[in-house]
């Protein structure tokens, strides 16, 4: 089917924006590196401030207890364990136990730590493993996580290794977060040494000019700089998590390339119509621009949405998401037309595809006429004639690979069905860091679940006989293994006191769960507050739960009135939400299906642990559905613009995905390279973000875009474009177009006869 001819020009004379940012390029380019510089020297070391936790609730009743007994109780919230191996001779040989206490008092004796206990000073058999070759010295450092981290890295080397008859090794919670802290720095700095290169080869594949395919790299580094020293303030008033700068790295990239994609490609096409240098930046803008614009909104607004959420963990991704995907935003609409005016027709300089390409045949090169006809015509040919093929196909028979299609991604979603929800520990470090073989030979060789059990705080005045009657009815609880306690300490006016309860079964199972509501509920003659591994699942679960639909809510309100914004029609919003939640579906059902039941584990190179942590897929879905909406963006926008210029549906579908097919691949594709890089992370957590987003962009620009956008399009038909008077009026006025000005969208009996 021939191409229906446009009827607005593209060409265009630059207008405000185009006219300021590319009044004085080399200043602006100027400034731009010195900012750069400035956010070099800003966000350097902007990781060693950032923390490893965050995924505890904390206005939650769990964390309130751990601050009250950390206070009150320091041995009983130990952060720091040193498992001593004795080997052979046994963890009560005379010799042992001397050189034991000798350890434990020399960390005794440090100012910044508190509640010093070890097996050789209290007997207790929990600290001594079954084969009698091991035994656990605790304590806990005292300050911030910071603090604390600063503290253990001095303190570490000093007991880890040789002491006389025995063999020291640090570990611990704090080990553990210190631990997993450093690899996160080591794996993000081989991501980006693997996605570089990598990025770098795809792009000049994409564009063949080496010159254009510098642009988006330079674009995405300005973007991480920047973000790594807006985080490294955020650090001075608010917790921010070391998994954020693993976002960073993606999305900077990530995002950048896609919108400098965009922007140079529709640079080229303006130049091959004829249009000089600062007219093609003019109409760039005022296309491509305002589609960059609408995409980072959508995906800033995405991202947003985790701020509603308390953990720091969660809000962490938020900070460092908004913060990159505007200044991705702002790098492509200011300093790449700046670049682009600096460069004009040497943009396709250094083009390396010229090597591999054939010479033309005589008499089919295509002169450029005065009006720029021709050149258009040629460029119109060059490529994408597969995806217009495709198009065709698929709106041929749209029913077919509109049910399908569905169909098939909501089947590959199935396994989330059975996602099970847990906490993150130390299982999520490499097997043979130090802190994670601490805490296996705790796991596997010491009695009892070690981190499993409850710990029950008792606020108020109680008398002996009221501890005695509340410890024996908690004891009758179904599911309670063992109650020991309680422990009291004087306050001032109030007494302090605790109970540790050990649950049967796993520590963070769903019997534990259970059990931390029945404690819950009974009643005291004292305030309690019940605090624990799974005290913490449960009320991270509830904080989820309760603000998940004002999430989801904001997300879904704001992309829908944004797309209503860009395209004047009332179904297609509502197509973009519905058909971005299903792109969606095979990054879940995977994450259930390898990181919780555990297949592909040996390839992968983790631990599974039968759950996924409670936060990774509110994470997960928030960065997806973003860069789903990105691509979104750019089809329907495409779509809309020649819709606006030929009144034909179809052809308009046709025409979106044959000029948008490509590169909206090459952006996943490049996109789908980085987030790989960061999956190759030896770290679980970041492991499960990288790959799993890396499935749902690759899902959504090969699948849906391709398959289930034009069939739905195909079957909405002239119903698309539709939007009732008042709201068509409300478009007129605040909406937006890549195509300039914006005609009315039609209603039902505005269709143009050619589309009938």
């Amino acid at each position: 089917m021939a191409e229906v001819k446009k009827t607005q020009p593209t060409g265009g004379a630059p207008d405000g924006w185009s006219r300021f940012v590319t009044a004085r390029p080399r200043l602006t380019l100027l400034l731009a590196l010195v900012l750069t510089a400035l956010a070099v020297l800003a966000g350097g070391g902007v990781a060693d401030r950032m923390g490893s936790g965050g995924w505890e609730d904390p206005d939650a009743e769990s964390t309130y207890a751990v601050e009250v007994l950390e206070r009150e109780f320091p041995a009983s919230q130990p952060n720091l364990l040193l498992l001593v191996d004795a080997g052979d001779a046994g963890v009560d040989s005379p010799a042992v136990a001397a050189e034991a206490r000798r350890l434990a008092e020399r960390l005794d004796a440090r100012p910044d730590v508190d509640g010093v206990g070890s097996y050789w000073g209290t007997g207790s058999p929990a600290l001594r493993s079954k084969d009698g070759r091991q035994a656990v010295i605790a304590a806990r450092i005292d300050g911030d996580e910071k603090t604390a981290g600063e503290v253990l890295e001095r303190l570490a080397p000093e007991f880890r290794g040789t002491h006389g008859p025995v063999e020291v090794s640090v570990g611990g919670p704090l080990a553990v977060r210190h631990e997993m802290q450093r690899t996160i720095q080591e794996d993000l700095l081989r991501a980006e040494l693997i996605a570089l290169p990598v990025t770098l080869v795809l792009l000049v594949m994409v564009f063949g000019s080496a010159v254009a395919a510098l642009l988006p790299l330079g674009i995405g580094i300005v973007a991480i700089l920047g973000t790594n020293a807006v985080l490294r303030g955020l650090t001075e008033f608010t917790d921010v998590s070391v998994f954020a700068q693993n976002l960073t790295t993606a999305l900077g990239l990530g995002l950048a390339i896609d919108y400098a994609l965009f922007v140079v490609r529709r640079f080229r096409e303006e130049l091959a119509t004829g249009a000089d240098t600062r007219a093609a930046v003019a109409t760039t803008l005022r296309t491509a621009g305002r589609t960059v614009l609408f995409s980072a909104l959508t995906v800033a607004v995405s991202l947003a949405a985790m701020l509603v959420f308390p953990q720091y963990f969660l809000r962490s991704f938020a900070y460092a998401g908004i913060a990159v995907v505007l200044l991705a935003a702002a790098a492509a609409l200011i300093l790449l037309p700046a670049a682009l005016v600096l460069l004009g027709d040497r943009v396709n300089a250094l083009d390396l595809r010229r090597l591999f390409r054939r010479a033309p045949r005589a008499g089919t090169a295509t002169a450029r006429t005065a009006d720029g006809t021709a050149a258009e015509a040629e460029a119109r040919a060059e490529g994408g004639a597969g995806w217009a093929r495709t198009a065709v196909l698929v709106m041929r028979r749209a029913p077919l690979f509109a049910v399908a299609t569905a169909t098939g991604l909501v089947l590959l979603g199935l396994p989330f069905l059975g996602v099970r929800f847990g906490t993150a520990d130390d299982r999520q470090l490499p097997p043979g860091a130090e802190s994670r073989v601490v805490q296996d030979e705790l796991r596997e060789g010491f009695p009892g679940s070690p981190g499993g059990a409850l710990t029950v705080l008792a606020e108020g005045t109680a008398t002996p006989g009221q501890y005695a009657g509340y410890r024996e009815r908690i004891e009758r609880l179904d599911g309670v293994a063992r109650v020991d306690g309680p422990v009291t300490s004087p306050a001032g006016e109030r007494t302090h006191a605790y109970f540790t309860v050990v649950p049967e079964g796993e520590g963070v199972g769903a019997e534990a769960q259970r059990v931390v509501g029945e404690l819950r509920a009974q009643e005291a003659p004292f305030d309690t507050s019940v605090t624990g591994a799974a005290a913490v699942l449960v009320d991270s679960k509830d904080a989820i739960g309760e603000r998940l639909p004002w999430a989801a809510g904001i997300i879904a309100v704001v992309t829908l009135l944004l797309v209503f914004l860009l395209t004047g029609s009332v179904l297609i919003p509502l197509q973009a939400v519905v058909l971005n939640a299903l792109s969606l579906t095979a990054m879940f059902g995977a994450v259930v299906w390898v990181f919780q039941d555990g297949h592909l584990s040996g390839l992968l190179g983790f631990t599974p642990t039968g759950d996924i942590e409670t936060t990774l897929p509110v994470l997960m879905f928030c960065v997806a559905f973003g860069l789903s909406m990105d691509y979104g963006v750019f089809l329907l926008s495409r779509i809309k613009e020649e819709y606006d210029a030929t009144g034909d549906h179809e052809h308009a579908v046709r025409f979106g995905l044959r000029r948008t097919g490509g590169l909206i691949t090459a952006a996943a594709v490049i996109l789908a390279v980085v987030m790989v890089a960061i999956g190759t992370s030896r770290v679980t957590n970041t492991k499960m973000l990288g790959l799993g987003v890396a499935l749902a962009v690759l899902m959504d620009a090969m699948v849906v875009r391709s398959l289930l956008v034009p069939s739905v399009m195909k079957l909405t038909g002239r119903l698309t474009w539709w939007a009732p008077g008042p709201l068509r009026r409300f478009h007129d006025r605040f909406g937006v177009s890549e195509g300039g000005a914006i005609p009315e969208a039609p209603g039902p009996d505005r269709v143009p006869e050619k589309v009938r």
